[in-house]
């Protein structure tokens, strides 16, 4: 059943429209975006989709997923007030509001199909869709950075989740077939080629079952680890480091985050470089497993679920395979000739069932458009 659908049968009426944002897999560029360095995800074609009309009186959000509705006042809304699921929609409000811009008071009805808790940034997929609702509605016109901005401020000081910007540049700026190299300095943004059906390539998504959180200080932890380092090091941030100061860091934890940061650009930049130059999308897959590696070994936010994934992705003929996502849980994806892909996923989920796991779920990765009009 669609979302104006359900819309309806809720609120007694039609929306005035259907606004969606995808969720995003980050191809490369793992912890580097808080760093001020250099990320490079794509939008998935898994979706939130935001059924919303002006509504009188107190915001009303109800979702295809929770059971009782949540309400709060545009006009008042403060952090704090809301909490849980709803609370990404509230923080937009809020986000707008003090920034300036006006907010009106909405009816929501909350439909999708990005995995929640996998590290594919349903957060930012649900903030985004939200964001480009009430700028339609409320006629505030902003671009599509300016939109990103206010949901990643929203998740941030409202949520309280100290992610970088880039889950809502990749829903805001993506493109099919195109890959959101994103300079997080600048907010720079190209979009680089990324058609792999024409390659006879798939990107699998492994969705390890392990739950993904952010709220629970291990981010935040790795976070001031880097910021910590970046002073120690005399840099405004680590994409200002090299490698050879790196090494001269004394605290052994400092000096194996600030490495992973710092190999981490410099895989981001290699990766965008082959691509630019139009080279088979194969010659990537070194640098995805040397990524997966680096997380595990220095940044330590990997774990057995998406350890066991990406090694036997490997070993059953992916040309790499590493985590996505802040670390803890989530997905693995790993870069796949298209008649292998079935190949793939039956390895892991038989070393799943090995290990007496929950199955994965595996879906393919296809790069779409950003947030607009459904």
């Amino acid at each position: 059943m669609s979302v104006a659908t359900r819309f309806a049968e809720v609120y007694g009426h039609d929306p005035a429209g259907v606004w969606a944002a995808p969720g995003r897999v980050n191809l490369i560029g793992e912890h580097t975006d808080y760093n001020d360095g250099f990320v490079l995800p794509l939008a998935l074609d898994r979706r939130t989709r935001v059924a919303a009309e002006l509504a009188r009186g107190a915001t009303t959000v109800r979702s295809s997923r929770e059971a009782e509705p949540v309400t709060f006042a545009a006009e008042t809304v403060a952090p704090g007030e809301v909490t849980g699921w709803a609370a990404y929609v509230a923080g937009v409000v809020w986000a707008f509001r003090q920034a300036g811009l006006p907010v009106a008071d909405l009816d929501l009805f909350v439909q999708g199909d990005v995995p929640v808790g996998a590290g594919l940034s349903s957060s930012a997929s649900l903030e985004c869709a939200v964001a480009v609702a009430l700028c339609e509605l409320t006629g505030t016109g902003l671009d599509l950075t300016e939109i990103a901005h206010l949901a990643r401020r929203a998740e941030n000081e409202f949520v309280g989740a100290p992610t970088g910007g880039m889950d809502q540049m990749a829903a805001m700026h993506g493109v099919a077939d195109r890959l959101v190299f994103l300079d997080t300095r600048d907010d720079h943004v190209e979009l680089i080629p990324f058609a792999l059906a024409t390659h006879g390539l798939r990107l699998l998504v492994i969705d390890t079952r392990a739950p993904h959180q952010l709220v629970d200080g291990q981010y935040g932890a790795r976070r001031a680890d880097c910021a910590k380092a970046a002073e120690l090091l005399g840099v405004p941030a680590l994409r200002d480091a090299t490698v050879a100061a790196v090494e001269s860091l004394t605290d052994e934890r400092l000096r194996r985050r600030a490495r992973h940061v710092v190999t981490e650009d410099e895989r981001v930049l290699e990766v965008v470089g082959r691509l630019r130059a139009g080279k088979d999308p194969r010659a990537i897959g070194p640098l995805l497993s040397a990524s997966h590696t680096s997380m595990r070994e220095d940044f330590e936010i990997t774990v057995p679920h998406v350890d066991v994934a990406a090694a036997v992705a490997e070993e059953a003929g992916a040309h790499g395979a590493r985590m996505t996502g802040g670390g803890f849980g989530g997905c693995v994806i790993a870069l796949v000739d298209a008649e292998a892909g079935d190949g793939v996923t039956g390895a892991v989920t038989a070393a799943y069932a090995e290990r007496g796991w929950e199955p994965p779920v595996v879906f393919d990765a296809v790069a779409a458009d950003g947030a607009g009009r459904a």
